[in-house]
């Protein structure tokens, strides 16, 4: 491989749009891979954008690290995806979209009386919550859709 072929992580993160502390983090997660120069610099194959951009795509669509692994996985070689592997993955993905726009519209349909926050305060709740036994599933608003329940950011296996 030509050294020309290699960009600097300025490159990288300019040219993907993500900041260097996520390529960083992609890259300790297994998702891209980078060189070393001989002064310790990362540098990177052009095919890392390509990578990147799926892993924004994917990241758009809700998956989370752990989930955009096993995509990637999937390639041979662990290569850039190509229009057949994107036709493949993104059956996938349709599937999962249409649940969270059918959970997206019942939740829609139920904002003017709560927003699934477990409040016992209303009268009328499309996501009731009678005895406040959401309480015992823990924080958050426990009622949303399972599909619209992002980990905690905190945790590992966040979408973030």
């Amino acid at each position: 491989m030509d050294a020309r072929d290699l960009l600097p992580m300025g490159e990288i993160s300019r040219r993907s749009g993500f900041a260097a502390s996520a390529i960083r983090y992609y890259e300790a997660e297994g998702l891209i891979e980078a060189h070393r120069s001989g002064g310790g610099q990362r540098r990177f194959e052009r095919s890392v954008l390509r990578r990147l951009a799926f892993i924004r795509a994917a990241s758009n669509v809700g998956l989370t690290i752990e989930e955009i692994r096993e995509e990637l996985a999937r390639l041979p070689g662990n290569r850039t995806p190509t229009k057949a592997d994107w036709h493949r993955i993104s059956q996938h993905w349709r599937r999962r979209l249409d649940d969270q726009i059918a959970a997206l519209e019942r939740l829609k349909g139920g904002l003017d009386s709560c927003i699934g926050c477990g409040c016992l305060s209303l009268r009328s709740c499309a996501f009731s919550n009678a005895g406040d036994w959401a309480a015992e599933r823990g924080p958050g608003a426990q009622l949303l859709p399972d599909t619209l329940r992002k980990p905690h950011p905190t945790r590992r296996g966040s979408s973030s």
